[in-house]
């Protein structure tokens, strides 16, 4: 088998099975190293604008990566270093999302742990899989480390009309870092609405027997129900005390088989990640983070211009200590998202109940705190 190379600069190649000849002379290929082919945004885990670790669930850590867990004692995750010498460091992976489990006992019927990625419905939509066509293919591929030895479970979920494909690991070694790959094929039942809400919803960890109990197939795709949502998970992880699992190298890609990752620098990262968060973060004991104007003697606006566009109107939110200079009463606490201002670009945050000369402008502003930090979020 030949190799054609394209662009060797940007190591773009077409294997010679997948070149076609016309009668015209011409020629094309079916490229697999292109640009711009990895569905997942952050997938190295580079970014974590609103902290390196926490004990909630949700996005909390690493941009567009949550973990979700319903238990009895606090599940950790966190944003690490990927440690030199091993494989994946040698392939240009330097972060990892890392969970760390509670001392949780049994695993209850209903109790989870997943770590999970949502796919922009849009985005699959206009990707290039003819996701209704059984013969084209989407692959999955990511690497994973457990220190515990078992057979991780999850799922593919289609949001727009409620379709699930069950995927397993297979057994990992402990302390191992193994690379998954999964190749999903198309169904003439899938739906991906053009819009920008959630389109594919993937999903990895442990499932209490309730979303197991019909013993789903693998590997197979069927109308969801919360009782074929995977097949049955091992306890192992989920009754080992400290236990973790590190994932990295996160990878979607229209292809019948995986290529190899597609790195971009932190910048590159960062951008995509604002469109879903934007966090504002002090610098200073007194960091200035938005305009401030009193609409009136009793009212004030802060004003955002943000940063990129962002996929939705966000939420609002906050920590640390703020001030408003000359604005009496003021709290943090009080302000709230002024819908009738609020755009994708900018954010207006309004407070009443002020003693303020109207008219006048200041700063929103850190009070006496370099940690304080304002998040707009608008994720899936």
């Amino acid at each position: 088998m030949s190799t054609l190379k394209v662009n060797a600069i940007r190591n773009v190649t077409a294997t010679s099975d997948a070149v076609t000849l016309a009668t015209d002379g011409t020629c094309t290929a079916n490229l697999s190293n292109r640009q711009g082919r990895n569905l997942i945004i952050n997938g190295a885990m580079q970014v974590a604008q609103r902290g390196t670790s926490s004990t909630g669930t949700g996005y909390y850590t690493v941009d567009r990566f949550a973990l979700a867990y319903n238990a009895t004692a606090s599940i950790t995750q966190a944003q690490v270093d990927v440690a030199s010498g091993t494989t994946p460091y040698t392939l240009g992976f330097r972060k990892a999302f890392k969970v760390t489990n509670g001392n949780q006992g049994s695993l209850g019927s209903q109790q989870i742990m997943e770590f999970k990625y949502k796919v922009e419905a849009q985005d699959v939509a206009s990707s290039g899989w003819n996701y209704t066509d059984p013969n084209s293919f989407i692959t999955l591929s990511f690497w994973v480390k457990s220190s515990v030895s078992f057979n991780m479970k999850g799922f593919f979920f289609t949001q727009d009309n409620s379709y699930n494909y069950p995927l397993e690991t297979g057994t990992l070694s402990a302390n191992t870092w193994t690379k998954i790959t999964k190749t999903i094929p198309g169904n003439s039942n899938l739906v991906f609405n053009n819009d920008n809400g959630v389109g594919i919803v993937i999903s990895l960890g442990v499932y209490g027997p309730f979303f197991s109990s019909a013993n789903p197939s693998v590997n197979q795709w069927g109308a969801y129900s919360s009782a074929t949502l995977t097949n049955p998970s091992e306890t192992t992880w989920w009754t080992t005390n400290g236990a973790t699992l590190e994932f990295t190298g996160v990878q979607l890609e229209v292809s019948d088989h995986a290529t190899s990752f597609e790195h971009k620098s932190y910048a590159q990262e960062l951008d995509l990640c604002r469109r879903y968060c934007q966090v504002y973060k002090s610098v200073g004991n007194y960091s200035r983070f938005a305009t401030t104007i009193a609409q009136s003697s009793s009212s004030i606006r802060s004003i955002f211009y943000l940063k990129k566009q962002l996929r939705a109107v966000p939420t609002f939110s906050y920590s640390g200590n703020f001030q408003c200079a000359n604005a009496t009463n003021f709290n943090i606490a009080n302000m709230g998202l002024e819908s009738s201002s609020t755009s994708l670009d900018v954010v207006v945050l309004n407070q009443g109940g002020m003693s303020v000369t109207a008219q006048s402008a200041f700063f929103l502003a850190g009070n006496n705190d370099t940690s304080a930090q304002i998040t707009f979020d608008s994720e899936l």
